[in-house]
């Protein structure tokens, strides 16, 4: 799965919130200064290219849907970041947020319980 830039997640994350839409919905769903639609149209062009968008046409215009859920592409970006930075070793990124404040020990033990009551 290629990765994506700042600008491509962004837009992804409107259309995985919005399940299906058209460019208006998806230029209105974007944060104050909102990017001109021709920008817009721009990467969710090429994200079709890319295979995360597909394309509905409905008369002149385009509905578009994601082909790639935002769980499969997280996870894949978890890997790779795991894979580039902790040598594939999650528990050595976890070790890393825990030693830089960015899990708490609270949040350890949830996970925790969480793993206990998914293995019953």
């Amino acid at each position: 799965m290629k990765p994506l830039t700042k600008a491509e997640e962004q837009i992804m994350q409107s259309i995985w919130r919005l399940e299906t839409a058209f460019l208006k919905d998806i230029v209105e769903a974007q944060p104050e200064p909102r990017p001109h639609s021709n920008t817009v149209a721009t990467i969710v062009k090429i994200l079709v290219d890319k295979g995360f968008v597909g394309v509905k046409p409905i008369g002149r215009v385009h509905q578009y849907y994601p082909l790639v859920s935002k769980s499969e592409y997280s996870s894949n970006s978890m890997r790779t970041l795991v894979e580039g930075y902790f040598e594939g070793s999650f528990s050595d990124a976890v070790s890393f947020m825990v030693k830089s404040k960015e899990l708490s020990i609270k949040d350890l033990e949830l996970l925790l319980q969480q793993m206990k009551h998914k293995k019953h």
